[in-house]
């Protein structure tokens, strides 16, 4: 996803795209019926004594009416009073609203259970009617005191052993639900007996039944009679379990389990080592999709696995045998993409598309496709056929558009049921075979070395209201989720269909779900999706619960500030400036942007090629002392990459590419402070990953047209340097390495394996297989025919290119982990001992020089007194003076490694000689 700043209105047209959810079906499920234009929502029942009201009007009479199941309308005047402070305090956005007093004779909890509205009258003629958004007062009745709904900690099915029989306790909360039971199922999905009536604790909400009817590993669903905003009417529900552990094929039914049963347990499960780290600095984070990981894997020892969690127990694998070197250099984390029960890829085999699977079956799901008219392609693959295109041609994203909603690829930003691994990643997705599955996966990651981090998505869910695969918004109604204010549409800023972790119980529901992935399923930390859009404290509070099961868990996430809850309009938010300080680290935007350039939509001629406004550093235009505005641009570029790679630091003094002393919060980016962090902790650097065109693909818009593939191969790895060799938490996208394409797609989430391909043996890394879909690209398709055309094949490289990337990216990798000078763990170390020279007015255009001190101080580094690294990212070589060069030499990871242009570097009395487009790093 993308931030704010440089990109934010990029950012908001386009937030369906990043994060793959089908923004349009979430909008359409949520529609109100008709209505009159004098009805809104603009009421907010907030505690027991008081309701808000937007848009009111003067001289107004107040009246809550409640309309109960049994068809009584209650009525109760509402008077105007104060604001009290702490609900000022607690819902900023409705300061403004006008106040009214609840009466005190109100049976508030039998209330809620109903259809409350606000209607206003002037002179006894009504003038306006508004629902009431409950979730305020809810909060204030369920959860405001002790041992309330928020203290329980066994929601959902818990199995209880007997002397010589098992119980099963089911727990919901759904304190506006008037009637509740349990559907029983077995193991083939058949009713077991009569629904369960369960029954409603008054004083929490929570409905309960205890029973000896279920037995571990059956199945169950929920039916609840609520009143329900979306259809403004009573309806009787079925749904799964927001606290499911499991579930069946597809998600239709949740399933009775204890994960502590053995028979939950792959094979070394209790007995896997989970590697220590000294400090969150150490992490290396390596972004894997998992199917992306084998899909295109050729030395399976089973061809099921393509594109499954046990893919990642083979041994002699190309992706395992990449990953094994990537360890030995000094990888130690495997961040994996939203692994969670998702909702848009079909887990049955048999009705899910694969790229390998005949055009028989693809026709029989799609025979509208005109190919299926041609006898010739019936016993051709989805992929030859793919392969027959012409790859400048826009055959391929034509057939890939038509099929995507049925094939068996998505990132995964679409939640389901947050505590259960995905099926559609098991070979076998029914009940508890894909809990083993995904244990085996975590198992063997684990025993390779790793540590294993989960992507998460708690801000939003896939769907709401009455929607087939509505969870939440069917057991507590209108509670789960963020609605406009005034109008109560629901709110869709993340994409799709956004919760609020403001209210209790979704904080508690995010809270648990993160305990349960990290002791049950040895989880070892979590990267937030859109983590501005959650409370800071939220954030914090999260990280304590998880702490007390796994004390050197990290999270880390995207903390970019837009939409309804900007700049803390709700809540202080977990945003990049708010969480300065937490060690929870959030993304940053500024070193990205400066490396690799901005603008990630629309790639117009004018912002490309030697222009050099709309690249990054990497892209040294022509004449660049002679204008004004290049030159301009290139200095803040270099400075903004100096701060990023000092850890991005409030507080860091740099001298500023015209001489000036400032620290990082001073130093302008985009209109907003480029330094906001307080700790190395709190930055996690980064030039690719899932989001976006490839690295690849992004510097294809941007380099020159004469380049020559030599020099195009050596500026992706010096752009994998910069978040390398900077102080903070690296984070890596897998196949960067491999140069890795998606043929120009900017937004890859729901487009398959034809376009995300990864090619681990490191034969071809999957350019120009075709233009990108329309949908996303129609508008680059002009320019992406010019590059394609005018590169003249300079933007093709051979299996010997990909593989020497490989290398020089594990050589960084492997420099990185041999001192700690370069993962500082304190502001202070950071501004102690990191130095930029070749600043102020005399720099060297292009040329960024970094040292990092182990003479002051504690002894960091026994081995090492000082380390200075150079980018050079110059066409040519270059010398630059530097006092007592002679002392150093080049380190041995670059002395004895592949790239002999870099192995030209050398010292003198006077300085450093440089090899073009490299990165060296000295040590003495």
């Amino acid at each position: 996803m993308k931030n704010t700043h440089l990109v934010l209105i990029l950012l908001i047209t386009t937030l369906t795209i990043l994060t793959g959810c089908n923004n349009e079906t979430n909008v359409n499920s949520n529609t109100q019926p008709n209505t009159p234009t004098n009805l809104d929502s603009a009421a907010h029942w907030l505690s027991d004594t008081i309701i808000v009201v937007g848009n009111s009007q003067a001289n107004t009479r107040f009246e809550l009416q409640t309309k109960l199941l049994d068809g009584r309308v209650q009525l109760h005047s509402l008077t105007a009073t104060n604001l009290p402070q702490e609900l000022v305090e607690q819902y900023p956005h409705l300061s403004s609203f006008m106040a009214l007093q609840v009466p005190s004779q109100l049976d508030i909890k039998a209330a809620l259970k109903g259809h409350n509205q606000v209607i206003q009258y002037q002179a006894e003629q009504l003038i306006k009617t508004s629902n009431v958004q409950i979730y305020g007062v809810l909060d204030f009745v369920y959860t405001a005191n002790e041992n309330d709904a928020n203290e329980e900690n066994n929601y959902g099915a818990t199995i209880y052993k007997d002397s010589d029989k098992n119980t099963v306790t089911f727990k919901l909360w759904a304190p506006t639900a008037t009637k509740l039971n349990v559907l029983l199922f077995d193991k083939n999905h058949q009713a077991i007996g009569s629904p369960l009536t369960m029954t409603e604790d008054n004083s929490t909400g929570i409905w309960s039944v205890t029973t000896s009817e279920a037995k571990p590993f059956d199945y169950y669903q929920y039916q609840l009679d609520v009143y329900h905003p979306i259809s403004q009417k009573f309806e009787t529900l079925t749904t799964t379990d927001p606290y499911s552990l499991s579930l069946s094929t597809n998600s239709k039914y949740s399933q009775i389990i204890d994960l502590n049963n053995p028979d939950t347990f792959p094979k070394g499960w209790l007995t896997q080592t989970v590697a220590n780290l000294n400090a969150p600095e150490d992490l290396i984070l390596y972004e894997t999709h998992i199917r992306d990981f084998s899909a295109s894997e050729q030395q399976l020892s089973n061809p099921a696995f393509k594109g499954k969690y046990k893919a990642f127990s083979e041994t002699n694998t190309d992706g395992i045998q990449h990953l094994t070197m990537l360890k030995k250099a000094g990888l130690n984390t495997i961040h994996l993409l939203p692994t969670y029960d998702i909702s848009t890829v079909d887990e049955d085999t048999n009705s899910a598309i694969d790229l390998n699977d005949s055009m028989t079956k693809v026709c029989q799901l799609y025979p509208q496709l005109s190919h299926c008219n041609d006898q010739d392609i019936a016993n051709k693959t989805l992929k030859q056929l793919l392969a027959s295109f012409d790859t400048r041609g826009s055959q391929a994203q034509d057939v890939m558009e038509r099929i995507r909603a049925k094939d068996n690829y998505n990132w995964g930003y679409d939640p389901y049921h947050y505590t259960v691994p995905e099926g559609s990643y098991a070979v076998n997705p029914e009940g508890e075979s894909r809990i083993i599955e995904f244990r085996e996966m975590v198992t063997s990651l684990h025993n390779l070395g790793f540590r294993v981090i989960m992507d998460v998505v708690y801000n939003h869910t896939f769907a709401s209201g009455l929607n087939d695969k509505s969870v939440l918004d069917k057991v507590v109604p209108g509670y789960y989720h963020r609605y406009d204010p005034i109008s109560g549409v629901m709110e869709i800023s993340t994409c799709c269909d956004n919760s609020a972790t403001e209210h209790a119980m979704m904080e508690k529901l995010m809270t648990d779900s993160l305990i349960v992935w990290s002791r049950d399923h040895k989880i070892d930390g979590f990267r937030f999706d859109l983590m501005g859009h959650q409370p800071k404290q939220a954030m914090l509070n999260a990280r304590k619960a998880v702490q007390q099961v796994d004390p050197d868990t990290y999270f880390y996430g995207e903390g970019w500030n837009f939409g309804e809850v900007a700049n803390n309009k709700q809540f202080i938010q977990a945003s990049q400036y708010e969480m300065a300080g937490t060690e929870i680290g959030t993304f940053t935007d500024r070193l990205r942007d400066a490396i690799r350039g901005g603008n990630y939509q629309t790639n117009a001629e004018g912002l490309r090629r030697d222009q050099g406004i709309g690249n990054g550093l990497l892209v040294i235009p022509n004449d660049l002392q002679q204008e004004d505005k290049q030159l301009a641009h290139y200095q803040v570029l270099m400075d903004v990459v100096r701060l990023g790679l000092a850890g991005n630091l409030q507080n860091f003094p740099l001298q500023d590419s015209v001489g000036d002393i400032k620290l990082g919060k001073d130093i302008n980016y985009g209109g907003s402070p480029a330094g906001y962090a307080l700790d190395p902790a709190d930055t996690i650097n980064y030039v690719s990953k899932h989001d976006n065109q490839s690295l690849w693909d992004n510097h294809q818009y941007r380099l020159p047209y004469s380049m020559e593939s030599t020099d195009r191969v050596r500026i992706q790895n010096m752009s994998l340097a910069y978040p390398l060799m900077a102080q903070g938490i690296p984070f890596l996208h897998m196949g960067a390495e491999l140069l890795r394409s998606k043929s120009f797609l900017r937004d890859s989430y729901d487009y398959g394996d034809w376009f995300n391909a990864v090619d681990f043996s490191k034969q071809n890394n999957n350019y120009d297989v075709g233009l990108p879909p329309a949908e996303k690209d129609k508008a680059n398709w002009p320019i992406i025919s010019t590059v394609l055309n005018n590169n003249q094949q300079r933007d093709h490289v051979s299996a010997t290119q990909i593989e020497f990337a490989a290398n020089v990216f594990a050589e960084f990798i492997n420099i990185r982990a041999s001192s700690v000078l370069f993962r500082l763990r304190s502001e202070k170390d950071v501004i102690d001992r990191v130095q930029f020279h070749n600043t102020g007015e005399q720099h060297q255009a292009g040329l960024i020089v970094m040292s990092l001190s182990d003479e002051i101080g504690e002894d960091l580094d026994p081995n090492i007194e000082s380390i200075v690294v150079i980018f050079n990212n110059n066409q040519t070589a270059q010398q630059v003076e530097f006092n007592g060069a002679e002392a150093y030499h080049l380190h041995p990871s670059q002395l004895n490694g592949v790239d002999t242009i870099v192995q030209t570097s050398v010292t003198n009395k006077t300085g450093f000689n440089i090899a073009p487009l490299s990165v060296a790093v000295f040590v003495k």
